[in-house]
Formats: C-alpha cells, structure tokens, sequence
C-alpha cells in the first residue's frame, strides 16, 4: 500500500513515516499543502494522511481540492485541534476518518485497514481467493493452509492484485503501489515481483496483458 503523509512536523512526520515503512507500508512524505495538492493530481496512492495546520496551503483546502476533482482516495485528518466544529469541518470537506494528536500508531494503522477495506467494498478484514489467505493485519500469507514467506513489496503487490482481483492494473500503478519518490528502482523490478509470486503460487495467478499491465482472475467463488 501507498500512503502520502503530509505533516509539517519533523518529529512526527519522521516518526509516523518510520513506523508505517517498518510495517510495510510505502509512504511519501511531503511538508507543505501546495507540494501536496500537486502531487494529488499527479500520484496514485492508496491513503492519505493529512495534517490539518499546514504551511502554504492548508491541510482542508488540500482535501477540499482533491474531492473537488473528483478523487475518492480514502484520506484521515491529523490535527491538533480538539473541538466538534474542527471535526464536523474536516468530516464536510471530505474526510473519511480524523485523529486527534496525540493518537497510537497502531490504532493510525487499524484505522488505515479499515480505509483500504471500505473502499474496496470489502467487509472481511482477510483477503481469501483460491486457497490463499491474506492477512493486513498480521501481514501474513498462507496457501492452502501453508504459510507463505514473502517479501514486503511481494505482499504489498498480492494485496493490490487480490483487492483488484478481475480488473487489469497497469504497470504504472502497481509500481507507484511498491516503491515511493527517490528509491532506486530497477527497470525490471516489477517484473521479478510478478515472477516471484508465480513461483509461489502457480504460473498462471497472474496473467500479463501485454501492452497494459497484470491481473488475476476472479475467485473462482465469485464466477
């Protein structure tokens, strides 16, 4: 999963960024609201968490912009700021969620599944196809009752494929879902993950549209 933090706190940014990327997370972390805004238009990301007090342009006119576009990114409001009214304003404007500082970085992450879920349509916190069951949670893999050891990103592009399981994901986006801004990336890397994953899991669990991307098939429940 990709997450945008924006957080012009050093101590806390640098925290919450440390803490989600040892959980496997991908985060970008930007400082302002207007780098924020830019990169929302340009970026895919699964979740955004969003300071409210930002510099250059506040965090409520950065979700008020997003919806204003049309994005359904699922977004969570940090803010210092205690009152209903600060509340009620960041729920109107768009938000999905709202964490009053200080919060518990375990319950940001419990809150962050449960964005991933309601946005897929998902109700079950496990992600089940075919014999293979995966855990956010406990970030754990299992294959016909066998646990299966995979990397972070392997795990973090199952997840993608299985919450998309029957649409094609381009290239493009399954990339922007494992690696952030400024990692060295190898041209092929992508492709050793897909690999890596058809190892484990059959040759045919993900089919290469060519000139697109990758998918899997419905779960044969679903059909």
């Amino acid at each position: 999963m990709r997450i945008l933090l924006v957080e012009d706190d050093e101590l806390l940014g640098d925290g919450l960024r440390a803490g989600l990327a040892q959980y496997g997370y991908t985060v970008d972390w930007l400082k302002d609201g207007f780098t924020a805004d830019q990169a929302l238009r340009t970026e895919n990301f699964d979740v955004v968490v969003l300071d409210i007090g930002l510099p250059k342009l506040l965090g409520i006119q950065v979700l008020q912009n997003l919806r204003s576009r049309g994005q359904a990114t699922p977004v969570i409001i940090l803010t210092a700021k205690e009152s209903i009214e600060d509340r009620v304003k960041g729920l109107d404007s768009g938000a999905d969620d709202y964490l009053t500082k200080p919060f518990d970085l375990d319950e940001l992450k419990a809150r962050i599944r449960a964005l991933q879920r309601r946005s897929t349509t998902r109700a079950d916190p496990l992600l089940t196809h075919d014999g293979i069951t995966l855990d956010p949670a406990a970030h754990t893999v299992t294959f016909q009752e066998n646990i299966i050891n995979v990397s972070r990103r392997e795990f973090a592009l199952l997840q993608k494929l299985l919450e998309n399981a029957g649409r094609v994901l381009s290239r493009e986006h399954l990339a922007q879902t494992l690696y952030g801004w400024g990692e060295d990336v190898d041209s092929n890397a992508l492709e050793v993950h897909i690999h890596n994953l058809r190892k484990k899991f059959g040759s045919d669990f993900i089919h290469t549209i060519r000139g697109i991307g990758y998918m899997i098939d419905k779960s044969k429940d679903e059909k």
